[in-house]
């Protein structure tokens, strides 16, 4: 069968699965995803050795050891995947939640409850949990799902569809609902972007290029999710130990992550103050700064920053700096170069605080507060599918409600439009 024949033979069978997926109860649903957690447990040898052949295909690509990190795959993390389907199992169904309703002055009783979305479709990179976690999530909030992973991870996520649909097959939720999009080609991924009438929406999870790649080429609606030049501005009147605390916990705790800063901002008044002891800080976390001018006035040990080193996602222990005269001219750098992710202030100022809050255009905005707490997990929501950073539909970390739609129900007594 060719490629184009086999997708659509696989999107037709996600298609199908919806409609026994959407009306289930959340028993059901729940069973499901704790079958498919002890199956992933009984299995953890078998994935192992599927997820050994794609590390050590990586190593001949020359792929680098941190990147190999985030492919690998033990026992330990197959259990802590495990135990993650099992959380996602404990959460509430979204599904029927009612939104919003009344009686209308007619005596018709009108609400607006949450309905699937239908099919999902998830193209991402590297890590293979998130070939489980996308999957679960989806089937908890009654969605179909359409896994496009890298072909880094292909024997892995393999396995671990094979397994979540033989688990699934148990259960009363159709093993149709997950599906691995078959083939590992660039082409592969087209037949997923032209897919509209059988896919819902796509999400795509990485970096900036496979991003804007799925946006720009995508016949079905897409939501943006990742993508994090994330910002800690310190103000005129901030507390300089708490600033430190943040900025250094912001970029340093996990710097691989959408949600650590990738630059800092400070204001005139308090950067004779602030700066050295931040560089000082900085540097004795193994951080690089690029700044303008009038942070590298304070340091030799500064790199000049360029124009790309304010606009990039460095995933690294690199960060850029600049110094502003203003709160305005902070959010105009913030406004002009960030992601929409994740910006936050360090002051004591109510006033600023307010201006930065109503200003700044991004999913999250902190105060007083490092950016590294922009998840769904520090939210209370759970799980999450990503963190949009667009502004339809949903927007900031996407938990189980953000995998819905909603659908108008009016019940009336033989009500006619008059």
């Amino acid at each position: 069968m060719a490629e184009a024949e086999e997708f659509l033979a696989v999107a037709q069978a996600a298609k199908d699965a919806t409609t026994v997926l959407a009306p289930l109860p959340r028993a059901p649903k729940d069973a499901a995803l704790r079958a498919i957690a002890d199956a992933l447990v009984a299995a953890t040898d078998e994935i192992v050795t599927a997820n050994a052949a794609d590390v050590e295909q990586a190593r001949r690509n020359g792929t680098s050891e941190a990147m190999i990190d985030r492919l690998r795959l033990d026992a330990g993390r197959v259990e802590k995947i495990a135990a993650a389907v099992r959380q996602v199992a404990d959460l509430p169904d979204p599904i029927g939640e009612v939104v919003r309703g009344s009686t209308l002055p007619n005596g018709l009783e009108l609400r607006q409850v949450r309905v699937p979305l239908g099919v999902i479709g998830i193209i991402y990179e590297g890590r293979p949990n998130v070939t489980v976690d996308a999957a679960v999530l989806c089937l908890k909030s009654g969605n179909a799902v359409l896994l496009r992973g890298s072909s880094s991870a292909h024997s892995s996520n393999r396995v671990l569809v094979r397994i979540m649909q033989e688990a699934l097959d148990r259960t009363e939720v159709p093993a149709g609902a997950v599906q691995l999009v078959p083939g590992v080609t660039r082409e592969s991924v087209k037949h997923l972007l032209r897919a509209r009438g059988l896919v819902d929406v796509l999400i795509p999870r990485g970096g900036a290029s496979l991003i804007k790649s799925v946006v720009e080429e995508s016949s079905v609606p897409v939501i943006e999710t990742g993508v994090g030049n994330c910002h800690v501005y310190v103000d005129a009147d901030a507390d300089v130990e708490m600033a430190l605390k943040i900025l250094i916990n912001a970029k340093a705790q996990r710097p691989s992550v959408c949600n650590a800063a990738e630059t800092f901002l400070v204001h005139a008044d308090i950067a004779p103050e602030f700066v050295p002891r931040a560089l000082a800080a900085l540097k004795d976390v193994g951080v690089t700064v690029h700044g303008d001018e009038r942070i590298r006035s304070f340091s030799a040990d500064v790199e000049p920053a360029t124009e790309d080193d304010f606009t990039v996602e460095y995933v690294s222990l690199d960060i850029a700096a600049a110094v502003v005269d203003s709160l305005d001219e902070a959010v105009a750098h913030i406004r002009r170069y960030g992601s929409a992710h994740t910006d936050a202030i360090v002051t004591r100022s109510q006033a600023a605080a307010r201006r930065f809050v109503a200003t700044v255009d991004s999913a999250a905005v902190a105060v007083n507060a490092s950016t590294r707490f922009t998840d769904g997990g520090e939210f209370g929501f759970g799980a999450e599918i990503g963190i949009s950073t667009q502004k339809l539909h949903a927007r900031g970390p996407m938990g189980l409600p953000e995998l819905t739609s909603t659908k108008w129900i009016y019940i009336g007594d033989g009500h006619v439009r008059l």
